[in-house]
This record gives C-alpha cells, structure tokens and sequence, in this order.
C-alpha cells in the first residue's frame, strides 16, 4: 500500500508544527521551504487539516498556524483514514467497478482485507506526540536549517 502525497504531506505539516514550541506559530512558505514541497499544495493540505480541526489559522500581520489539538490526540490511523481517497488495494475492493471474474470465488481479496485490517490497527497505535519525543533532532533538521 502506498499513500498518496496528500497524506504525506498532511504528516510532516504535522510533525513540523508538533515539533515547535507549544503555541508557536509558524507559515506555509516556512513549512514549504524547509521540506522543498509546493506552496500551492501545502495550502491546500493545510486548509483541509483545518477543516478537520487539527490545526488553527491565525490570520493578519504576524499571523500563522500551529496545532489545534494536542499531539497525543491526532491518531495516524484517523488520520490516515480522512485523507485518503480509498482503500481499493484490488478492483474487487470497489463493487462499483469490479469486474474481476474470480471475485464470487476469490480467496486472496480476504487475504488482503486481513492485511489492510493489520496495517490499520498498527497505525491505530500511534499518534503525532511517537513521532516528535525526539525533538532535539527535529529542531536540528527542521529548525536550524539555512534556507
């Protein structure tokens, strides 16, 4: 299974904001620069990361962004699960579509589901405070960085 840069991109605005200092503001072009994505993109990711609650946009002159929620309270799986568009591994996943002739018989779709299931309840395990204890490091990579 792959994620889709949406999602990839949903994580590490995450993980960037998660590492400042609590209640430390900072921008799409500060968050754009230091991981060499697309403003444009970024804007969008961080629009939609609003929408779900997870972050607040403080808007005007010194202005910015920063977690809403705490850490510890943003689940990857949730997460993950908001900001992908499906989970279709195979054509049989999607009943709208399918067309595999061995769906009424096939036994490797339940394979797959098991499989999709586990990956889940491993990202269930986790949230955005595993991904940031090693602040010292992030701060080196993310923070002290000249652009």
């Amino acid at each position: 299974m792959r994620l889709t840069m949406y999602t990839d991109f949903s994580l590490r605005v995450l993980i960037f904001l998660g590492a400042k200092e609590q209640g430390e503001l900072s921008t799409v072009q500060e968050i754009s620069d230091t991981y060499s994505i697309s403003k444009n993109h970024l804007t969008k990711v961080v629009h939609e990361l609003g929408k779900m609650g997870l972050i607040e946009t403080i808007r005007g002159r010194g202005g910015g962004i920063r977690l809403k929620e705490e850490p510890a309270n943003i689940n990857i799986g949730e997460l993950v699960r908001k900001t992908e568009d499906d989970f279709h591994l195979v054509e049989c996943f999607n009943p709208e579509s399918n067309g595999c002739i061995l769906s009424s018989s096939c036994r490797l779709k339940g394979v797959l589901h098991e499989a999709l299931t586990a990956y889940f309840k491993v990202l269930d395990n986790y949230t955005i405070a595993d991904f940031i204890m090693n602040k010292d490091e992030l701060h080196a990579i993310l923070f002290n960085r000249s652009l």
